[in-house]
């Protein structure tokens, strides 16, 4: 008897579905794509409305022979790929490959999660694969081809070859970059807050902050503006205006999308995108548990944030078991989408199996898939929980022209919080409001708190918040965050640091480039208006060849416009430096190469030499020398970090630490402080000194003596809750700056 022939994408997948379909099932595995478009060519006919030129992948024959030999033998075919645009890619292009008969009918079948149920349910509710979706991801591989194969060669004439575009990428770049010419360009402004501790008629004690002069919004700029506030408010009588007392409800966030849960994942973990994908990816498609593979979340691509009926009547069931009937409320939670949303078809991401907690089944998950779950279950059952609940006070109090208010929130039921929480245990905290107050009280003033504070620009991305404002401004899908972020690392436009996302002087010099040169290309609107025509495809309301069209003319417009203007870009980008070339004395220019920036005569080609500068700017009072043969030395980036190496490599070998130029602040040591790397590419500062001197910090050095105890230096450190804080490591006293 022949056999039903299922065929998924991963291996993995393919184990777990086996154990539910039994032995009417050959159960097989495409491993991902089969076809696509070829790596050497372009692989699109612009003339010949844009038809594609798909090619077997490389390594893919043996297992397109063996889906074919299955498929000419099995009694039915079902092809049960992700449920998604490029899911429903692989199987049309798997279908088109099976050369299986007319007679026989090909069924596409959807699994939204890989238990029992859900694989019962897809094989039961079969369709025909849908050509809008297969459309849509077509358009858009064509579109990121188009624009990868025809930019990506103009860098290689202005820059070098080997550089490359992409459609989404580039905005994804610009963003960065344009994060970081604000900070660049920011300028502090000064102002300043004051707190007044307060003490009530039956000897409380409380804090208040002014927020309003002569009824307006606080605005004090300067110490002589805040000294002359302070000189009224001494002799000013204060007293309580009003209070006020209410209970006020939060309720729990929806579950995740794909875009909320990477956020996440990253906040929390330090996770990037592509690695909280994987491991979704390992949970959703089956985990080991005792001997059975097992699916324990949904699909992990998704934009919508709805859920089914089935696992609302589970969890609130787990809720009512575990926490009492307390913490559910009366009617379950449905969430809406805050924008149009046309994957609605999937839930959010969710556990599929509710009797199988985190701690139930820690021992059969790796350290990172219980961060991961736990994560997941405990955002979907806090969902369906009941609001937290806080008993908030006001207390406005009143001193001449001014109003100063003192506000808490005490918790007085914690709800979904017993398992969720944003952010650290601040909801637990008292308010350590006065409970013996009210209006009119006669308050004594104890002591006024003016505090100078600066303004702050706002921070660089971090992976998590890049995905968030693509996602907030229409640009890239479930399917693309991860890529997104991971090829804008590995092509080198942009670093990473401490967390944060940084564009490098490539990353900075290819954006002016092309956002120069096509700036209603790329740019938020026009990338965010194309997302949406592929979201009509896919839908059906629009042709996908005329989409495409619509696309390219006024690319290939802004391109020939661009090209015309090659000589003018090139030059601009070649900066004339203070350096004069050692063989005919001509200004030396910064030009590119796939090892980065380097130093060329600006006679080229009468004179051809060039040498390596640092990185990041050109050393204009002279090249080290080394100590050993007397040739330059130049900085370069090791495994351990930046180091002088001679220029005469492998002839002198000699190389000496990067120094930072400040000295060491230990006593009676000579040394001074170098910048290093962890074996796991963690920068640290030490002494140039090691072994003799131990004098090392994980914080960033500034040569500033601390004003408060003489201590040689002061070093800045980044947190995650306050930003960055400059402060002495000796006696811990924190400056607004550095100066």
């Amino acid at each position: 008897m022949s056999k039903n022939l299922l065929i998924v994408e991963s291996p993995s997948k393919a184990r777990t579905i086996k154990k539910y379909l039994g032995r009417d099932f050959q159960i097989l595995a495409s491993v991902g794509h089969i076809r696509d478009l070829p790596v050497k060519e372009i692989g699109v006919d612009i003339q010949r409305n844009f038809k594609p030129k798909y090619v077997t992948i490389k390594g893919k024959t043996r297992i397109i022979q063996q889906l074919r030999t299955a498929a000419k033998n099995a009694s039915s075919v079902y092809l049960a790929t992700d449920p998604d645009r490029e899911g429903e890619a692989i199987a049309w292009h798997i279908a088109s490959l099976l050369k299986v008969s007319n007679e026989k009918e090909l069924k596409r079948v959807l699994f939204n999660e890989i238990t029992k149920s859900g694989i019962k349910y897809g094989i039961a509710h079969p369709r025909r694969i849908d050509i809008n979706l297969v459309n849509a991801q077509q358009a858009r591989r064509i579109l990121d081809r188009i624009f990868g194969y025809q930019v990506s060669p103009f860098l290689w004439r202005i820059l070098y070859s080997g550089l490359s575009a992409g459609r989404v990428q580039t905005v994804a770049v610009r963003l960065i970059c344009e994060r970081q010419e604000e900070i660049d360009s920011f300028i502090p402004k000064e102002y300043w807050e004051i707190e007044a501790d307060l003490k009530t008629p039956g000897d409380e004690i409380f804090t208040a902050k002014c927020i309003k002069i002569n009824g307006k919004k606080i605005n004090i700029p300067d110490k002589k503006s805040v000294k002359e506030h302070i000189d009224v408010l001494k002799k000013s009588e204060f007293f309580v205006k009003s209070i006020t007392v209410k209970e006020k409800k939060k309720p729990p966030s929806p579950p995740f999308t794909t875009s909320t849960f990477q956020q996440e994942a990253t906040r929390r973990f330090r996770f990037s995108p592509k690695k909280t994908m994987q491991i979704a990816q390992q949970l959703y498609e089956g985990v080991d548990i005792n001997g059975e593979p097992i699916g324990l979340i949904t699909y992990m691509r998704t934009d919508s944030v709805r859920i089914s009926t089935e696992a609302i009547s589970s969890v609130r069931d787990l809720i009512t078991s575990q926490y009492g009937s307390g913490y559910i409320p009366l009617k379950p939670r449905y969430f809406k989408s805050g924008k149009r949303k046309v994957q609605d078809a999937h839930e959010g991401i969710r556990p599929t199996r509710f009797d199988l907690s985190p701690a139930l089944i820690a021992k059969h998950l790796s350290s990172d898939q219980k961060k991961v779950y736990t994560l997941i279950w405990n955002r979907f059952v806090a969902c369906q929980m009941s609001s937290a609940i806080y008993k908030q006070m006001i207390i406005d109090v009143g001193a001449d022209k001014y109003l100063f208010r003192a506000l808490g929130s005490d918790l007085i039921f914690d709800g979904f919080l017993r398992i969720w929480r944003e952010g650290k245990k601040e909801e637990e905290k008292k308010s350590n409001l006065p409970v013996n107050i009210k209006e009119q009280d006669r308050l004594t003033l104890v002591e006024l708190k003016p505090e100078q504070k600066f303004t702050e620009p706002l921070p660089r991305y971090t992976e998590g918040t890049i995905i968030k404002e693509l996602d907030n401004l229409g640009i890239g899908r479930p399917s693309t965050y991860a890529s997104i972020v991971t090829t804008i690392v590995q092509r080198k436009y942009v670093g990473r640091e401490k967390g944060t996302l940084y564009p490098t002087d490539l990353g900075k010099t290819v954006n002016r480039i092309l956002v120069g040169g096509m700036s209603g290309i790329f740019n938020v609107r026009f990338t965010a208006e194309m997302e949406e025509q592929l979201d009509y495809i896919e839908s059906g309301s629009k042709d996908w060849l005329n989409v495409v069209r619509q696309f390219y003319q006024p690319f290939r417009k802004s391109l020939d416009a661009m090209d015309a203007r090659r000589k003018e870009i090139k030059e601009k980008l070649q900066v004339k430096t203070d350096e004069k070339c050692e063989l005919c004395g001509s200004p030396m220019l910064i030009k590119w190469s796939q090892n980065g920036r380097f130093l060329a005569c600006s006679s080229f080609p009468k004179c051809r030499n060039t040498r390596p500068i640092n990185g990041e700017k050109v050393v204009k009072e002279g090249l080290k020398k080394c100590p050993n043969c007397g040739s330059p030395m130049v900085v370069k980036e090791g495994r351990y970090g930046k180091f002088w190496a001679c220029t005469k490599y492998p002839q002198c070998k000699k190389t000496l630490p990067y120094s930072t130029g400040i000295f060491c602040p230990e006593t009676d040591c000579t040394g001074e402080i170098v910048e290093k790397r962890t074996k796991k590419g963690k920068t640290f500062y030490s002494c140039s000194r090691y072994p003799d001197c131990k004098f090392a910090t994980w914080n960033e050095p500034i040569n500033k003596e601390c004003p408060s105890c003489g201590y040689p230096i002061i070093e800045r450190k980044v947190t995650r809750n306050r930003g960055t804080i400059i402060f002495c490591p000796k006696c811990k006293t924190e400056f607004q700056n550095e100066e």
